[in-house]
Formats: C-alpha cells, sequence, structure tokens
C-alpha cells in the first residue's frame, strides 16, 4: 500500500525570491516524498524572470495577465480551491508570506487536508503562521551576503623631487631667464595655425545617422510570442490556433477567452476579421 501522501504545492511568485522558492520546493520534496502538483502563481515580468528556476523545478508558472493589486492572490485561491476538489491532496504547501490568505487556509482545511505555510523571513507576521498547521520561515540567501568591504585608499604616488642643478647648469639657467625673450620668426606662422585650428572647432558637426528603431514588446506580448512564435514573423494567426497554443502554454484558461486577452493589447496585436485572425503589429516596425 502506497503510504506516500499526495501533495499540492502552490507558490505565489509574486511574493518570495526565486531562492526561497527553490528551498521551498526542495524542503518539501525532501518531508514528502514527492510533490505532485507544482503551481507558481504571478504576473508575466515575474514569469519571464524566474522561466529557468521553474523549469528546472519542474513548476508549472501560471500567468496572470490582468491588472490589478490582488489580482494574483485571487487566481491561486480560485485555483486552490478548484483543485482542492477535484485532486483531494492530503497536504496543500502555500509558499507566500502574504496575510491575505487566511481565509483560504481556513477553508481549505475544511476540505479535509492538512496546510503547510513556507514564507520569507522578516515579511511573514505571527498572526499569519497561527493559522497553518504548520508554518516554516525561510531565510533569503540575498540578505545573509555581507556587505563587500570598500577598498582600502591606495596610497598616493610619490612625488618625484626634482633633484637640485649642478653650480654651473643653475647659472646658466639663471641667465637664460634674464635674458629677454628673441622673436623668432615661427611666431607668426604659429598664429595663423592656431588660428585655422580655432576656425575648424567651431565648425558644425555632420549630424550623426538616425539608428534603427527596434520595436518595444511589453512582457505580456513577449509571454505570447513565445507561445505562439508564427506571430513574431508578421503573419496571421487564426485565432482558434492562437488560443490553444496559449492555453497549453497555460497563458490562458480553459474557457477563457482569447478575443478578451487581446482586446487588452491593442496597441500590439489586431485582430482581423472574417475568418477571426490575429496579428502583431510588432512584425512590421522590426
Amino acid at each position: 500500500m502506497n503510504t506516500t501522501p499526495k501533495v499540492m504545492l502552490l507558490i505565489d511568485a509574486d511574493n518570495v525570491s526565486a531562492d526561497v522558492i527553490e528551498q521551498a520546493v526542495q524542503r518539501t520534496l525532501t518531508e514528502h516524498g514527492a510533490v505532485h502538483l507544482r503551481r507558481a502563481y504571478g504576473n508575466a515580468e515575474t514569469a519571464l524572470k524566474h522561466q529557468g528556476l521553474f523549469k528546472r523545478l519542474s513548476v508549472r508558472p501560471m500567468v496572470n495577465l490582468s491588472a490589478g493589486k490582488n489580482s494574483t492572490d485571487i487566481a491561486l485561491a480560485v485555483d486552490a480551491m478548484a483543485l482542492a476538489i477535484t485532486e483531494r491532496p492530503d497536504v496543500v504547501v502555500l509558499v507566500s508570506s502574504d496575510s491575505d490568505f487566511a481565509p483560504l487556509v481556513i477553508r481549505l482545511r475544511e476540505t479535509g487536508c492538512r496546510v503547510c505555510g513556507i514564507g520569507q523571513q522578516g515579511k511573514t507576521g505571527d498572526e499569519t503562521m497561527a493559522v497553518y498547521d504548520e508554518f516554516i520561515d525561510l531565510e533569503h540567501h540575498g540578505a545573509r551576503s555581507t556587505a563587500s568591504r570598500a577598498p582600502a585608499p591606495a596610497p598616493a604616488p610619490a612625488r618625484k623631487t626634482a633633484a637640485a642643478p649642478a653650480p654651473a647648469a643653475a647659472a646658466r639657467t639663471a641667465r637664460a631667464k634674464a635674458a629677454p625673450a628673441k622673436k623668432t620668426a615661427a611666431a607668426p606662422a604659429a598664429k595663423k595655425v592656431a588660428r585655422k585650428t580655432t576656425k575648424a572647432a567651431k565648425a558644425p558637426a555632420l549630424p550623426t545617422p538616425p539608428t534603427p528603431r527596434t520595436p518595444v514588446v511589453s512582457d505580456a506580448a513577449e509571454f505570447i510570442l513565445q507561445a505562439v512564435p508564427s506571430l513574431r514573423k508578421g503573419g496571421d494567426v487564426a485565432l482558434n490556433d492562437a488560443a490553444q497554443a496559449l492555453r497549453a502554454a497555460g497563458l490562458l484558461g480553459k474557457h477563457g477567452s482569447s478575443l478578451k486577452l487581446f482586446d487588452k493589447l491593442t496597441d500590439e496585436f489586431a485582430v482581423l476579421q472574417q475568418p477571426d485572425r490575429i496579428r502583431w503589429l510588432g512584425a512590421s516596425a522590426a
């Protein structure tokens, strides 16, 4: 009989640092032996920033493109309740220091599972820890790094002291200073050269040729282009095909509308009618 508990790991990637996420996954694996479901919730910028980490840890990124202060927290809470009903986990591990998840923790416990929390040290309050069946506070490794010492000032270079001139040389130097300077024939030529140099300096500089413009791609658009690479080439893509690719990449829910998604990005994508197709506008500026 298999005694390994069914564990669900949900990460608030907008709330904790990358090294805390990695520590949380490794600690959960060590304690429970396996993590059956691993998801990280965050905005497109966070997903792009941590995509290498998520791939290495086999964590599925759940990208939230909606704007709003608590939109990521709401997305995590909705998924947590749906998964608790469909997957029936024995243990749910929430990786976040956010106190807003207290009602979610209580409701998950009512479904019959054990709810454990993992947070980032210095960001979690005692009231938040008390809500969970168990809570672990992990130290952010970046905070332990000792500030680099300021380098000791380099010693000032020793000044070279001119050697005292010999008596005969000193006499010649004194006579040379006392003698009136003679005008040389080269002086007028030097003045002409100086005037020419001044005129050249005043001449206007040639205009710098314009630098080719590179299209500016938002984080949300970049994530869509990675999911539907044919859009980056400037061609039209059927809206249904784009929707399937976005769902496969976790950018669009099962019943989500791709049309509503692209309506939020009208500056970068154009929806073409009859038949419904989508085009990236940045391809023409590339």
